[in-house]
């Protein structure tokens, strides 16, 4: 391991007083945390179960605790309280239930927990459920806030605020009577205990001789509460963040709570790491100019010994459909010439619905992908339902394929029905499929639940017949059709555009289907071709962590923290990044940072882009470059498409350098 460069190094040994670390974006802050517990353990006598580190997610808190297992061994790696806010709110609640006034084995409610008490509270006070997204988001807030019912009463604006108090009240009452707690206490209730009992916060202020906290300009008003609370007076603390990397307010967090350090921490140092192990000097330089546009408290420049790197690109495309077909040719086109591996390169952009057309784009290519956040193709509940349907026709003997479709859409058939037909079938040590259509059944199932499931049985027949002798995509829209599969889709979701938008990624399976047909399974029936999709899926589904040669996708959110060699930051366009929200709001700052983010997830080439026209709304409209962009280093910035069309010689050239590449792949 290379050693620390000279700020990483007055971090780690820093102890005199209380430290912000300003860590910029890839300055190795993981690495000062886990060396100073190191250094505290190994050359300050300080035991291990007296050091707590904490971060906002298990995957930080694993990496963190592996690192520093690593570097002490032993059994003194053990005793080391390293984990997320909540984990440790949880433990101080565990060990003061007497004390909060709670019974042992109390529930943590989760979030479909707390939705279901919503609308049960809702309901009761007859209110309608078009109230509940924005009343969990009300709650949620005040608790972060650390505002209890009657101080968000107090302070409601309006009849709706009052309401929502009110609600909250009755919400809290519930959880008090069911011995329940949500996500949200287990870092309220500690603040609130240590608050109201100071004898209780002596005892673990004396337990917690030190503590390193990550990700600070992620914490709310709690979390901040509870650290200052827990270092008291002694405020032996550690605190790395990047205000540049501040992307949560949305969910409560107060970037300013690394400047309020400085007045509730007046001896408060600050070291700043500027320089950058990830990234190139134009990636770097232009993260710096961008952000140099939002105000601070605290200035820093990042910086990196790794050379200037290729010039930014911004590709300006006609629409959508052809700035998925840009950014999946230039990784195929890149991938042929051997210069970088599918896992290499990520498709950044600011919401999920941008994913789809992605997705689509690199199926029809044959692209390994893997999404991360988000819902995957396969994985859409309208998507399961076709799929199952379809394994159904390949593999009688599939009992899950059967289970979901049997009543999908409804057939009224009920659960007594399916347990009778379950257990003739286990008897035979046959399929439940089978089991429907056998003489046998009639002793377990009489009249007209036997009548539906032989008329089930003899529908999906024909079918099985019709996917070995017809053509595969005139078979499967006969039996959307035949189903009335829209129709339902429409009775069932929430609106119609949410159908629609469900119906839709129905039609892009069949599209799928025929191109698969036209192609390289030109000669299969559908039975082959379902087999094809059906290793896809079984294959997404085992790739969930992220291993394989497989392009990333995510949304910038969900970046923040991760690297990748070559980036693809789509959708730079007003009202997509900044978003349409952030410009009516007059919140540019945070759709800056996160585009920063963006930025600075890239190691050695960075290409954006956006589409001159795109569907918003049900409607097409024309699109401007958002202003992110004029706000680069515009001598690093290579633009390309629209009035920046490539001259007739650099395609001839482009073309000559893909048909070598091309030529080369097929004579290996």
């Amino acid at each position: 391991m290379s050693a620390l460069n000279p700020r990483q190094h007055e971090a780690v040994h820093y102890l005199d007083t209380p430290l912000l670390v300003l860590a910029g974006a890839g300055s190795g802050k993981t690495r000062v945390i886990t060396e100073k517990i190191v250094h505290l353990v190994k050359n300050c006598s300080l035991e291990p179960r007296h050091i707590t580190a904490v971060t906002f997610t298990n995957k930080a808190a694993r990496e963190m605790r592996t690192r520093v297992g690593r570097m002490l061994k032993g059994e003194t790696a053990d005793e080391l309280n390293i984990s997320t806010f909540h984990t440790l709110g949880l433990k101080i609640i565990r060990q003061e239930i007497r004390s909060l006034g709670y019974k042992p084995g109390f529930t943590i409610f989760d979030d479909q927990d707390t939705e279901n008490l919503l609308k049960e509270l809702l309901r009761k006070d007859k209110i309608d459920d078009s109230l509940l997204a924005g009343l969990r988001w009300s709650i949620s807030d005040w608790k972060n806030a650390m505002l209890n019912p009657e101080q968000a009463l107090a302070q409601a604006e309006n009849d709706l605020d009052g309401r929502a108090a009110l609600l909250y009240a009755g919400y809290q009452r519930s959880l008090r009577a069911y011995n329940a707690v949500d996500f949200d206490d287990l870092i309220l209730l500690p603040t609130l205990l240590f608050q109201e009992q100071p004898e209780v916060l002596d005892r673990w202020q004396n337990r917690i001789r030190y503590m390193l906290v990550d990700e600070y300009q992620d914490t709310n008003t709690s979390q901040y509460q509870l650290v200052t609370q827990l270092v008291g007076v002694r405020q032996a603390l550690t605190v790395v963040g990047d205000d540049d990397q501040s992307i949560y307010a949305w969910r409560g967090a107060r970037p300013e709570n690394l400047v309020k350090l400085k007045d509730d921490f007046p001896r408060l140092k600050a070291i700043k790491l500027e320089q950058n192990y990830r990234s190139s000097g134009r990636i770097l330089r232009a993260a710096n100019q961008l952000i140099a546009n939002n105000p601070h408290v605290f200035e820093k420049k990042l910086w990196s010994e790794l050379g200037p790197g290729d010039p930014l690109r911004f590709i300006e495309c006609k629409n959508e459909p052809h700035e998925t077909e840009t950014v999946v040719s230039e990784i195929m086109g890149r991938k042929l010439k051997g210069e970088v591996n599918f896992g290499e390169c990520a498709i950044l952009y600011r919401g999920n619905h941008q994913a789809r057309a992605f997705e689509t784009t690199l199926r029809r290519h044959q692209i390994p992908y893997f999404l991360s956040g988000g819902t995957s193709f396969f994985s859409r509940a309208e998507i399961k339902d076709v799929m199952a349907y379809l394994r159904l026709l390949a593999n009688p003997s599939d009992d899950s394929a059967f289970l979901r479709i049997i009543n999908t859409p409804r057939r009224e058939i009920g659960h007594t029905t399916l347990e009778k037909i379950g257990q003739y079938a286990t008897e035979r040590n046959i399929g439940l499929l089978a089991a429907c259509d056998e003489l046998g059944l009639q002793q377990n199932l009489k009249g007209r639940p036997l009548e539906r499931v032989r008329e089930f049985a003899h529908w999906v027949g024909i079918f099985q017949r019709r996917a070995v002798s017809d053509h595969p995509v005139e078979t499967v829209r006969q039996l959307l059709k035949d189903i009335e599969y829209e129709d339902w889709l429409y009775e069932k979701s929430s609106s119609d555009s949410v159908a629609e938008y469900r119906m839709e990624n129905v039609n892009e399976l069949v599209n799928w289907i025929e191109n698969l047909h036209r192609g390289d399974f030109g000669s299969e029936n559908l039975s082959g071709i379902i087999n094809h999709l059906a290793l896809q899926d079984i294959l997404e589904r085992q790739d969930e962590d992220e291993g394989g040669d497989r392009v990333h996708m995510m949304t910038l959110h969900a970046a923040k923290g991760l690297e990748f060699p070559h980036v693809f930051l789509v959708g730079m366009e007003e009202e997509l990044l900044p978003h349409r929200s952030s410009i009516e709001e007059d919140n540019i700052e945070e759709e800056r940072r996160l585009a920063y983010v963006g930025i600075t997830r890239a190691q050695r080439s960075l290409t954006m882009t956006m589409a001159s026209k795109r569907k918003r709304y049900g409607e097409v409209i024309s699109c401007s470059p958002s202003r992110f962009i004029e706000e680069l280093p515009q001598d690093d910035l290579k633009l390309e498409g629209g009035k920046h069309q490539l001259s007739e010689e650099e395609k001839q050239v482009r073309g000559t350098s893909h048909l070598a590449s091309m030529r080369a792949l097929l004579d290996g």
